[in-house]
């Protein structure tokens, strides 16, 4: 009799190998290095130092995680269900949840691949191109320091997990694969657009003020990203200013996104 963990590591691995057999995650790998690095040169960021990196990257970095996400993830669960694997499954001592956290592990290696590995080969480059005087910022309100690139590219792969999970809920919400690129396009203008819509809307009706801007923009996985680089790894660039976003509130809001998803994605599995 099969353990519960032995048929997670069935699943796991079997998307492991279909992620590295399709060759998805090389060419998204290839993708995501060619384009931080060529924006980060461009901005020369890699020879002002860690922090004038990340400021290069910050934007486009959080277009490319969600699509680099959704990527990955959107066909993760339509596809077997276009196979008719969910009616399969009910014969074999599997349940939904076990099914769903395989099929979510497998697809955050790949990735966690496709983002850390260039990420942390941008790091080494900044590490062997910046000058000693970039050390201390010009601003001298803070100092440049490897550890908080290290904090930007574990929020940057924050973000990726919680996306992902997002795309697995709608992945597991579509019955097709063409209603999987539709939901999936939905869902990554939602996470890339969705914390500035809401705050547009919420200045134009009068919801909040300024000071509830922070709160707002935490709600959302994007917006929560952005606060906590500025709050954890951008602060030393701006002498005495912080509360970008107030961080317990964007923690619990990713963790929350993340959390509400794969409850979904299990449920709609269960469901089918």
């Amino acid at each position: 009799m099969t353990s519960t963990f032995d048929r997670f590591w069935t699943v796991f691995a079997r998307e492991v190998r279909g992620m590295v057999r399709t060759r998805v995650v090389f060419v998204l790998l290839a993708a995501v290095a060619v384009i931080t690095f060529g924006v980060a040169r461009a901005g020369g960021g890699p020879v002002g130092g860690y922090v004038p990196t990340v400021v290069d990257l910050l934007l486009v970095v959080g277009l490319l995680v969600p699509a680099a996400a959704f990527a990955v993830g959107y066909r993760a669960i339509a596809d077997a269900t276009a196979r008719g694997e969910p009616a399969v499954l009910e014969t074999y001592p599997l349940s939904p949840s076990t099914y769903v956290a395989g099929v979510y592990a497998g697809r955050a290696v790949a990735l966690l691949a496709v983002l850390v590995v260039p990420l942390a080969a941008l790091g080494v480059h900044v590490a062997t191109t910046a000058g000693p005087e970039t050390t201390v910022l010009a601003s001298h309100s803070g100092v440049d320091s490897p550890l908080l690139y290290v904090r930007f590219v574990a929020l940057t792969a924050l973000l990726g997990l919680v996306t992902l999970a997002v795309a697995l809920a709608l992945s597991a919400a579509a019955n097709s694969r063409r209603r999987a690129i539709l939901l999936g396009l939905v869902g990554l203008l939602f996470v890339v657009g969705g914390t500035d819509v809401s705050v547009l809307a919420a200045l134009d009706g009068g919801l909040v003020g300024e000071s509830g801007l922070g709160t707002v923009l935490a709600l959302f996985p994007s917006g929560a990203y952005r606060g906590l680089v500025f709050e954890h790894v951008l602060y030393v660039a701006f002498e005495g200013r912080s509360g970008f976003v107030p961080t317990s509130v964007a923690l619990v809001s990713l963790l929350f996104w993340w959390a509400g998803s794969l409850s979904v994605a299990t449920l709609w599995v269960g469901f089918r």
